[in-house]
């Protein structure tokens, strides 16, 4: 089992999507698109594919000249009947991939929030294993329209698109399901500057929601993760 792995910006990493995908024995590939790495041009070669979180949005081809590209490749392997997972940004890429439209600015959430399965999650194989409501680890402000032929998996009253999937096994989620305590605490540090211009009572309340929050979305955030690698 062979997965690409995008990741758009320093300092993101799989979470508990790589304790996932070594579990499952993948060999994983990683193109560190922010440092100039260059995409495959096709799906061949790969049995999966994740694009992993950034602050940019998904329409900035101006400043990153590889996001239509990366659309395009995130197009094929849905086309191509290959598992897909786009986490935040990678959801919003996924979303103008496949005939979504991209909403910039439009839907502002941090910090540990409470997402609901729809009906379609309830029966989806990947997040039928997370319970009804859960809660899940959010940093965005942008968000899209469902793709046309898509499925609403999962929504919240500020953002209706939480997760979908498109096909057999393309998903886009929009909230961090990979993103534990540990590496939240771990953003804390790196994104300290970022934080504390945008969020400057986060320090303060880290601790306490951590603790109130964190195991639950752990747990789920650790079974969506297995579940999607059982799907490639």
């Amino acid at each position: 089992m062979r997965v690409l792995v995008v990741q758009n910006f320093d300092e993101t990493s799989l979470g508990l999507v790589a304790r996932a995908l070594a579990e499952a024995g993948a060999e994983i590939e990683v193109c560190r698109t922010f440092a100039g790495d260059r995409l495959p041009g096709t799906e061949r070669g790969h049995d999966g594919l994740v694009v992993l979180g950034g602050a940019q949005n998904a329409l900035d081809d101006e400043n990153h000249p590889y996001l239509p590209q990366l659309a395009r490749l995130m197009h094929d392997f849905v086309v191509a009947d290959r598992a897909v997972l786009g986490i935040c940004l990678g959801a919003q890429v996924l979303a103008r991939a496949m005939g979504g439209r991209n909403l910039i600015g439009a839907a502002t959430e941090f910090g540990w929030r409470v997402v609901d399965r729809t009906r379609d999650g309830d029966s989806d194989p990947v997040l039928r294993v997370a319970p009804v409501r859960f809660p899940v680890f959010e940093w965005h402000d942008d968000t899209f329209t469902l793709p046309p032929g898509a499925l609403r998996l999962a929504r919240n009253s500020a953002a209706e698109n939480q997760a979908f999937r498109v096909g057999r096994a393309g998903y886009g989620i929009q909230f961090h399901f990979e993103a534990d305590r540990a590496l939240v605490r771990r953003w804390n540090a790196v994104f300290r500057e970022d934080l504390a211009e945008r969020q400057p009572d986060w320090p303060a309340r880290f601790e306490r929601e951590a603790e109130r929050h964190g195991p639950a979305a752990d747990a789920a955030g650790l079974a969506l993760a297995r579940a999607w690698a059982s799907v490639i």
